[in-house]
């Protein structure tokens, strides 16, 4: 009988002590995840403008009017959805690679960036390539959108001709 206490003391204490390792382990291992959620990309009028309304009808149309007639455009906004979470609330890189036409033999390439931090929640994010830089540029053709902590990837959202 006394064998029996021994060995369910020992078998408890051994339960807890292999408990608390594996949360110990499991909170310091946890690192910082996100993803990138939606990329919009918008045309920007002489004024700055993406829509003239609200209403995303109007966005769509007054984008479409943008896409035809080059001239009125003073430049493009990425806006971003990213999610991220961590338990330290660090700070993570969000770019916006952008390919244009090509000039010679390669196309253009630019990279847009701002530092976010990394809440839990999801937030919007809004990178702009407006005045010289986006007339060097020229029209944009391809994007790639990813969110950075440190040196590793967290997500990424790409365009179709990435």
């Amino acid at each position: 009988m006394q064998c029996s206490r021994y060995c369910r003391g020992v078998r408890r204490a051994f339960q807890f002590i292999l408990t608390t390792l594996l949360l110990a382990a499991a909170f310091s291992a946890a690192a910082a995840n996100g993803r990138v959620v939606k990329v919009l990309p918008h045309l920007l009028d002489l004024q700055g403008r993406h829509s003239l309304s609200p209403s995303l009808y109007d966005r769509d149309a007054y984008q479409a009017q943008l896409r035809q007639n080059t001239n009125l455009c003073s430049g493009i906004r990425f806006d971003v959805l990213w999610r991220g979470r961590s338990a330290t609330n660090e700070v993570a890189t969000l770019r916006v690679e952008l390919r244009g036409t090509a000039k010679g033999d390669l196309p253009s390439k630019t990279s847009l960036e701002t530092q976010v931090r990394i809440t839990g929640t999801g937030h919007w994010a809004r990178l702009k390539l407006d005045g010289e830089d986006y007339k060097k540029f020229g029209e944009v053709t391809a994007w790639r959108a990813t969110l950075w902590s440190g040196d590793q990837l967290l997500g990424e959202q790409k365009s179709f001709l990435w």
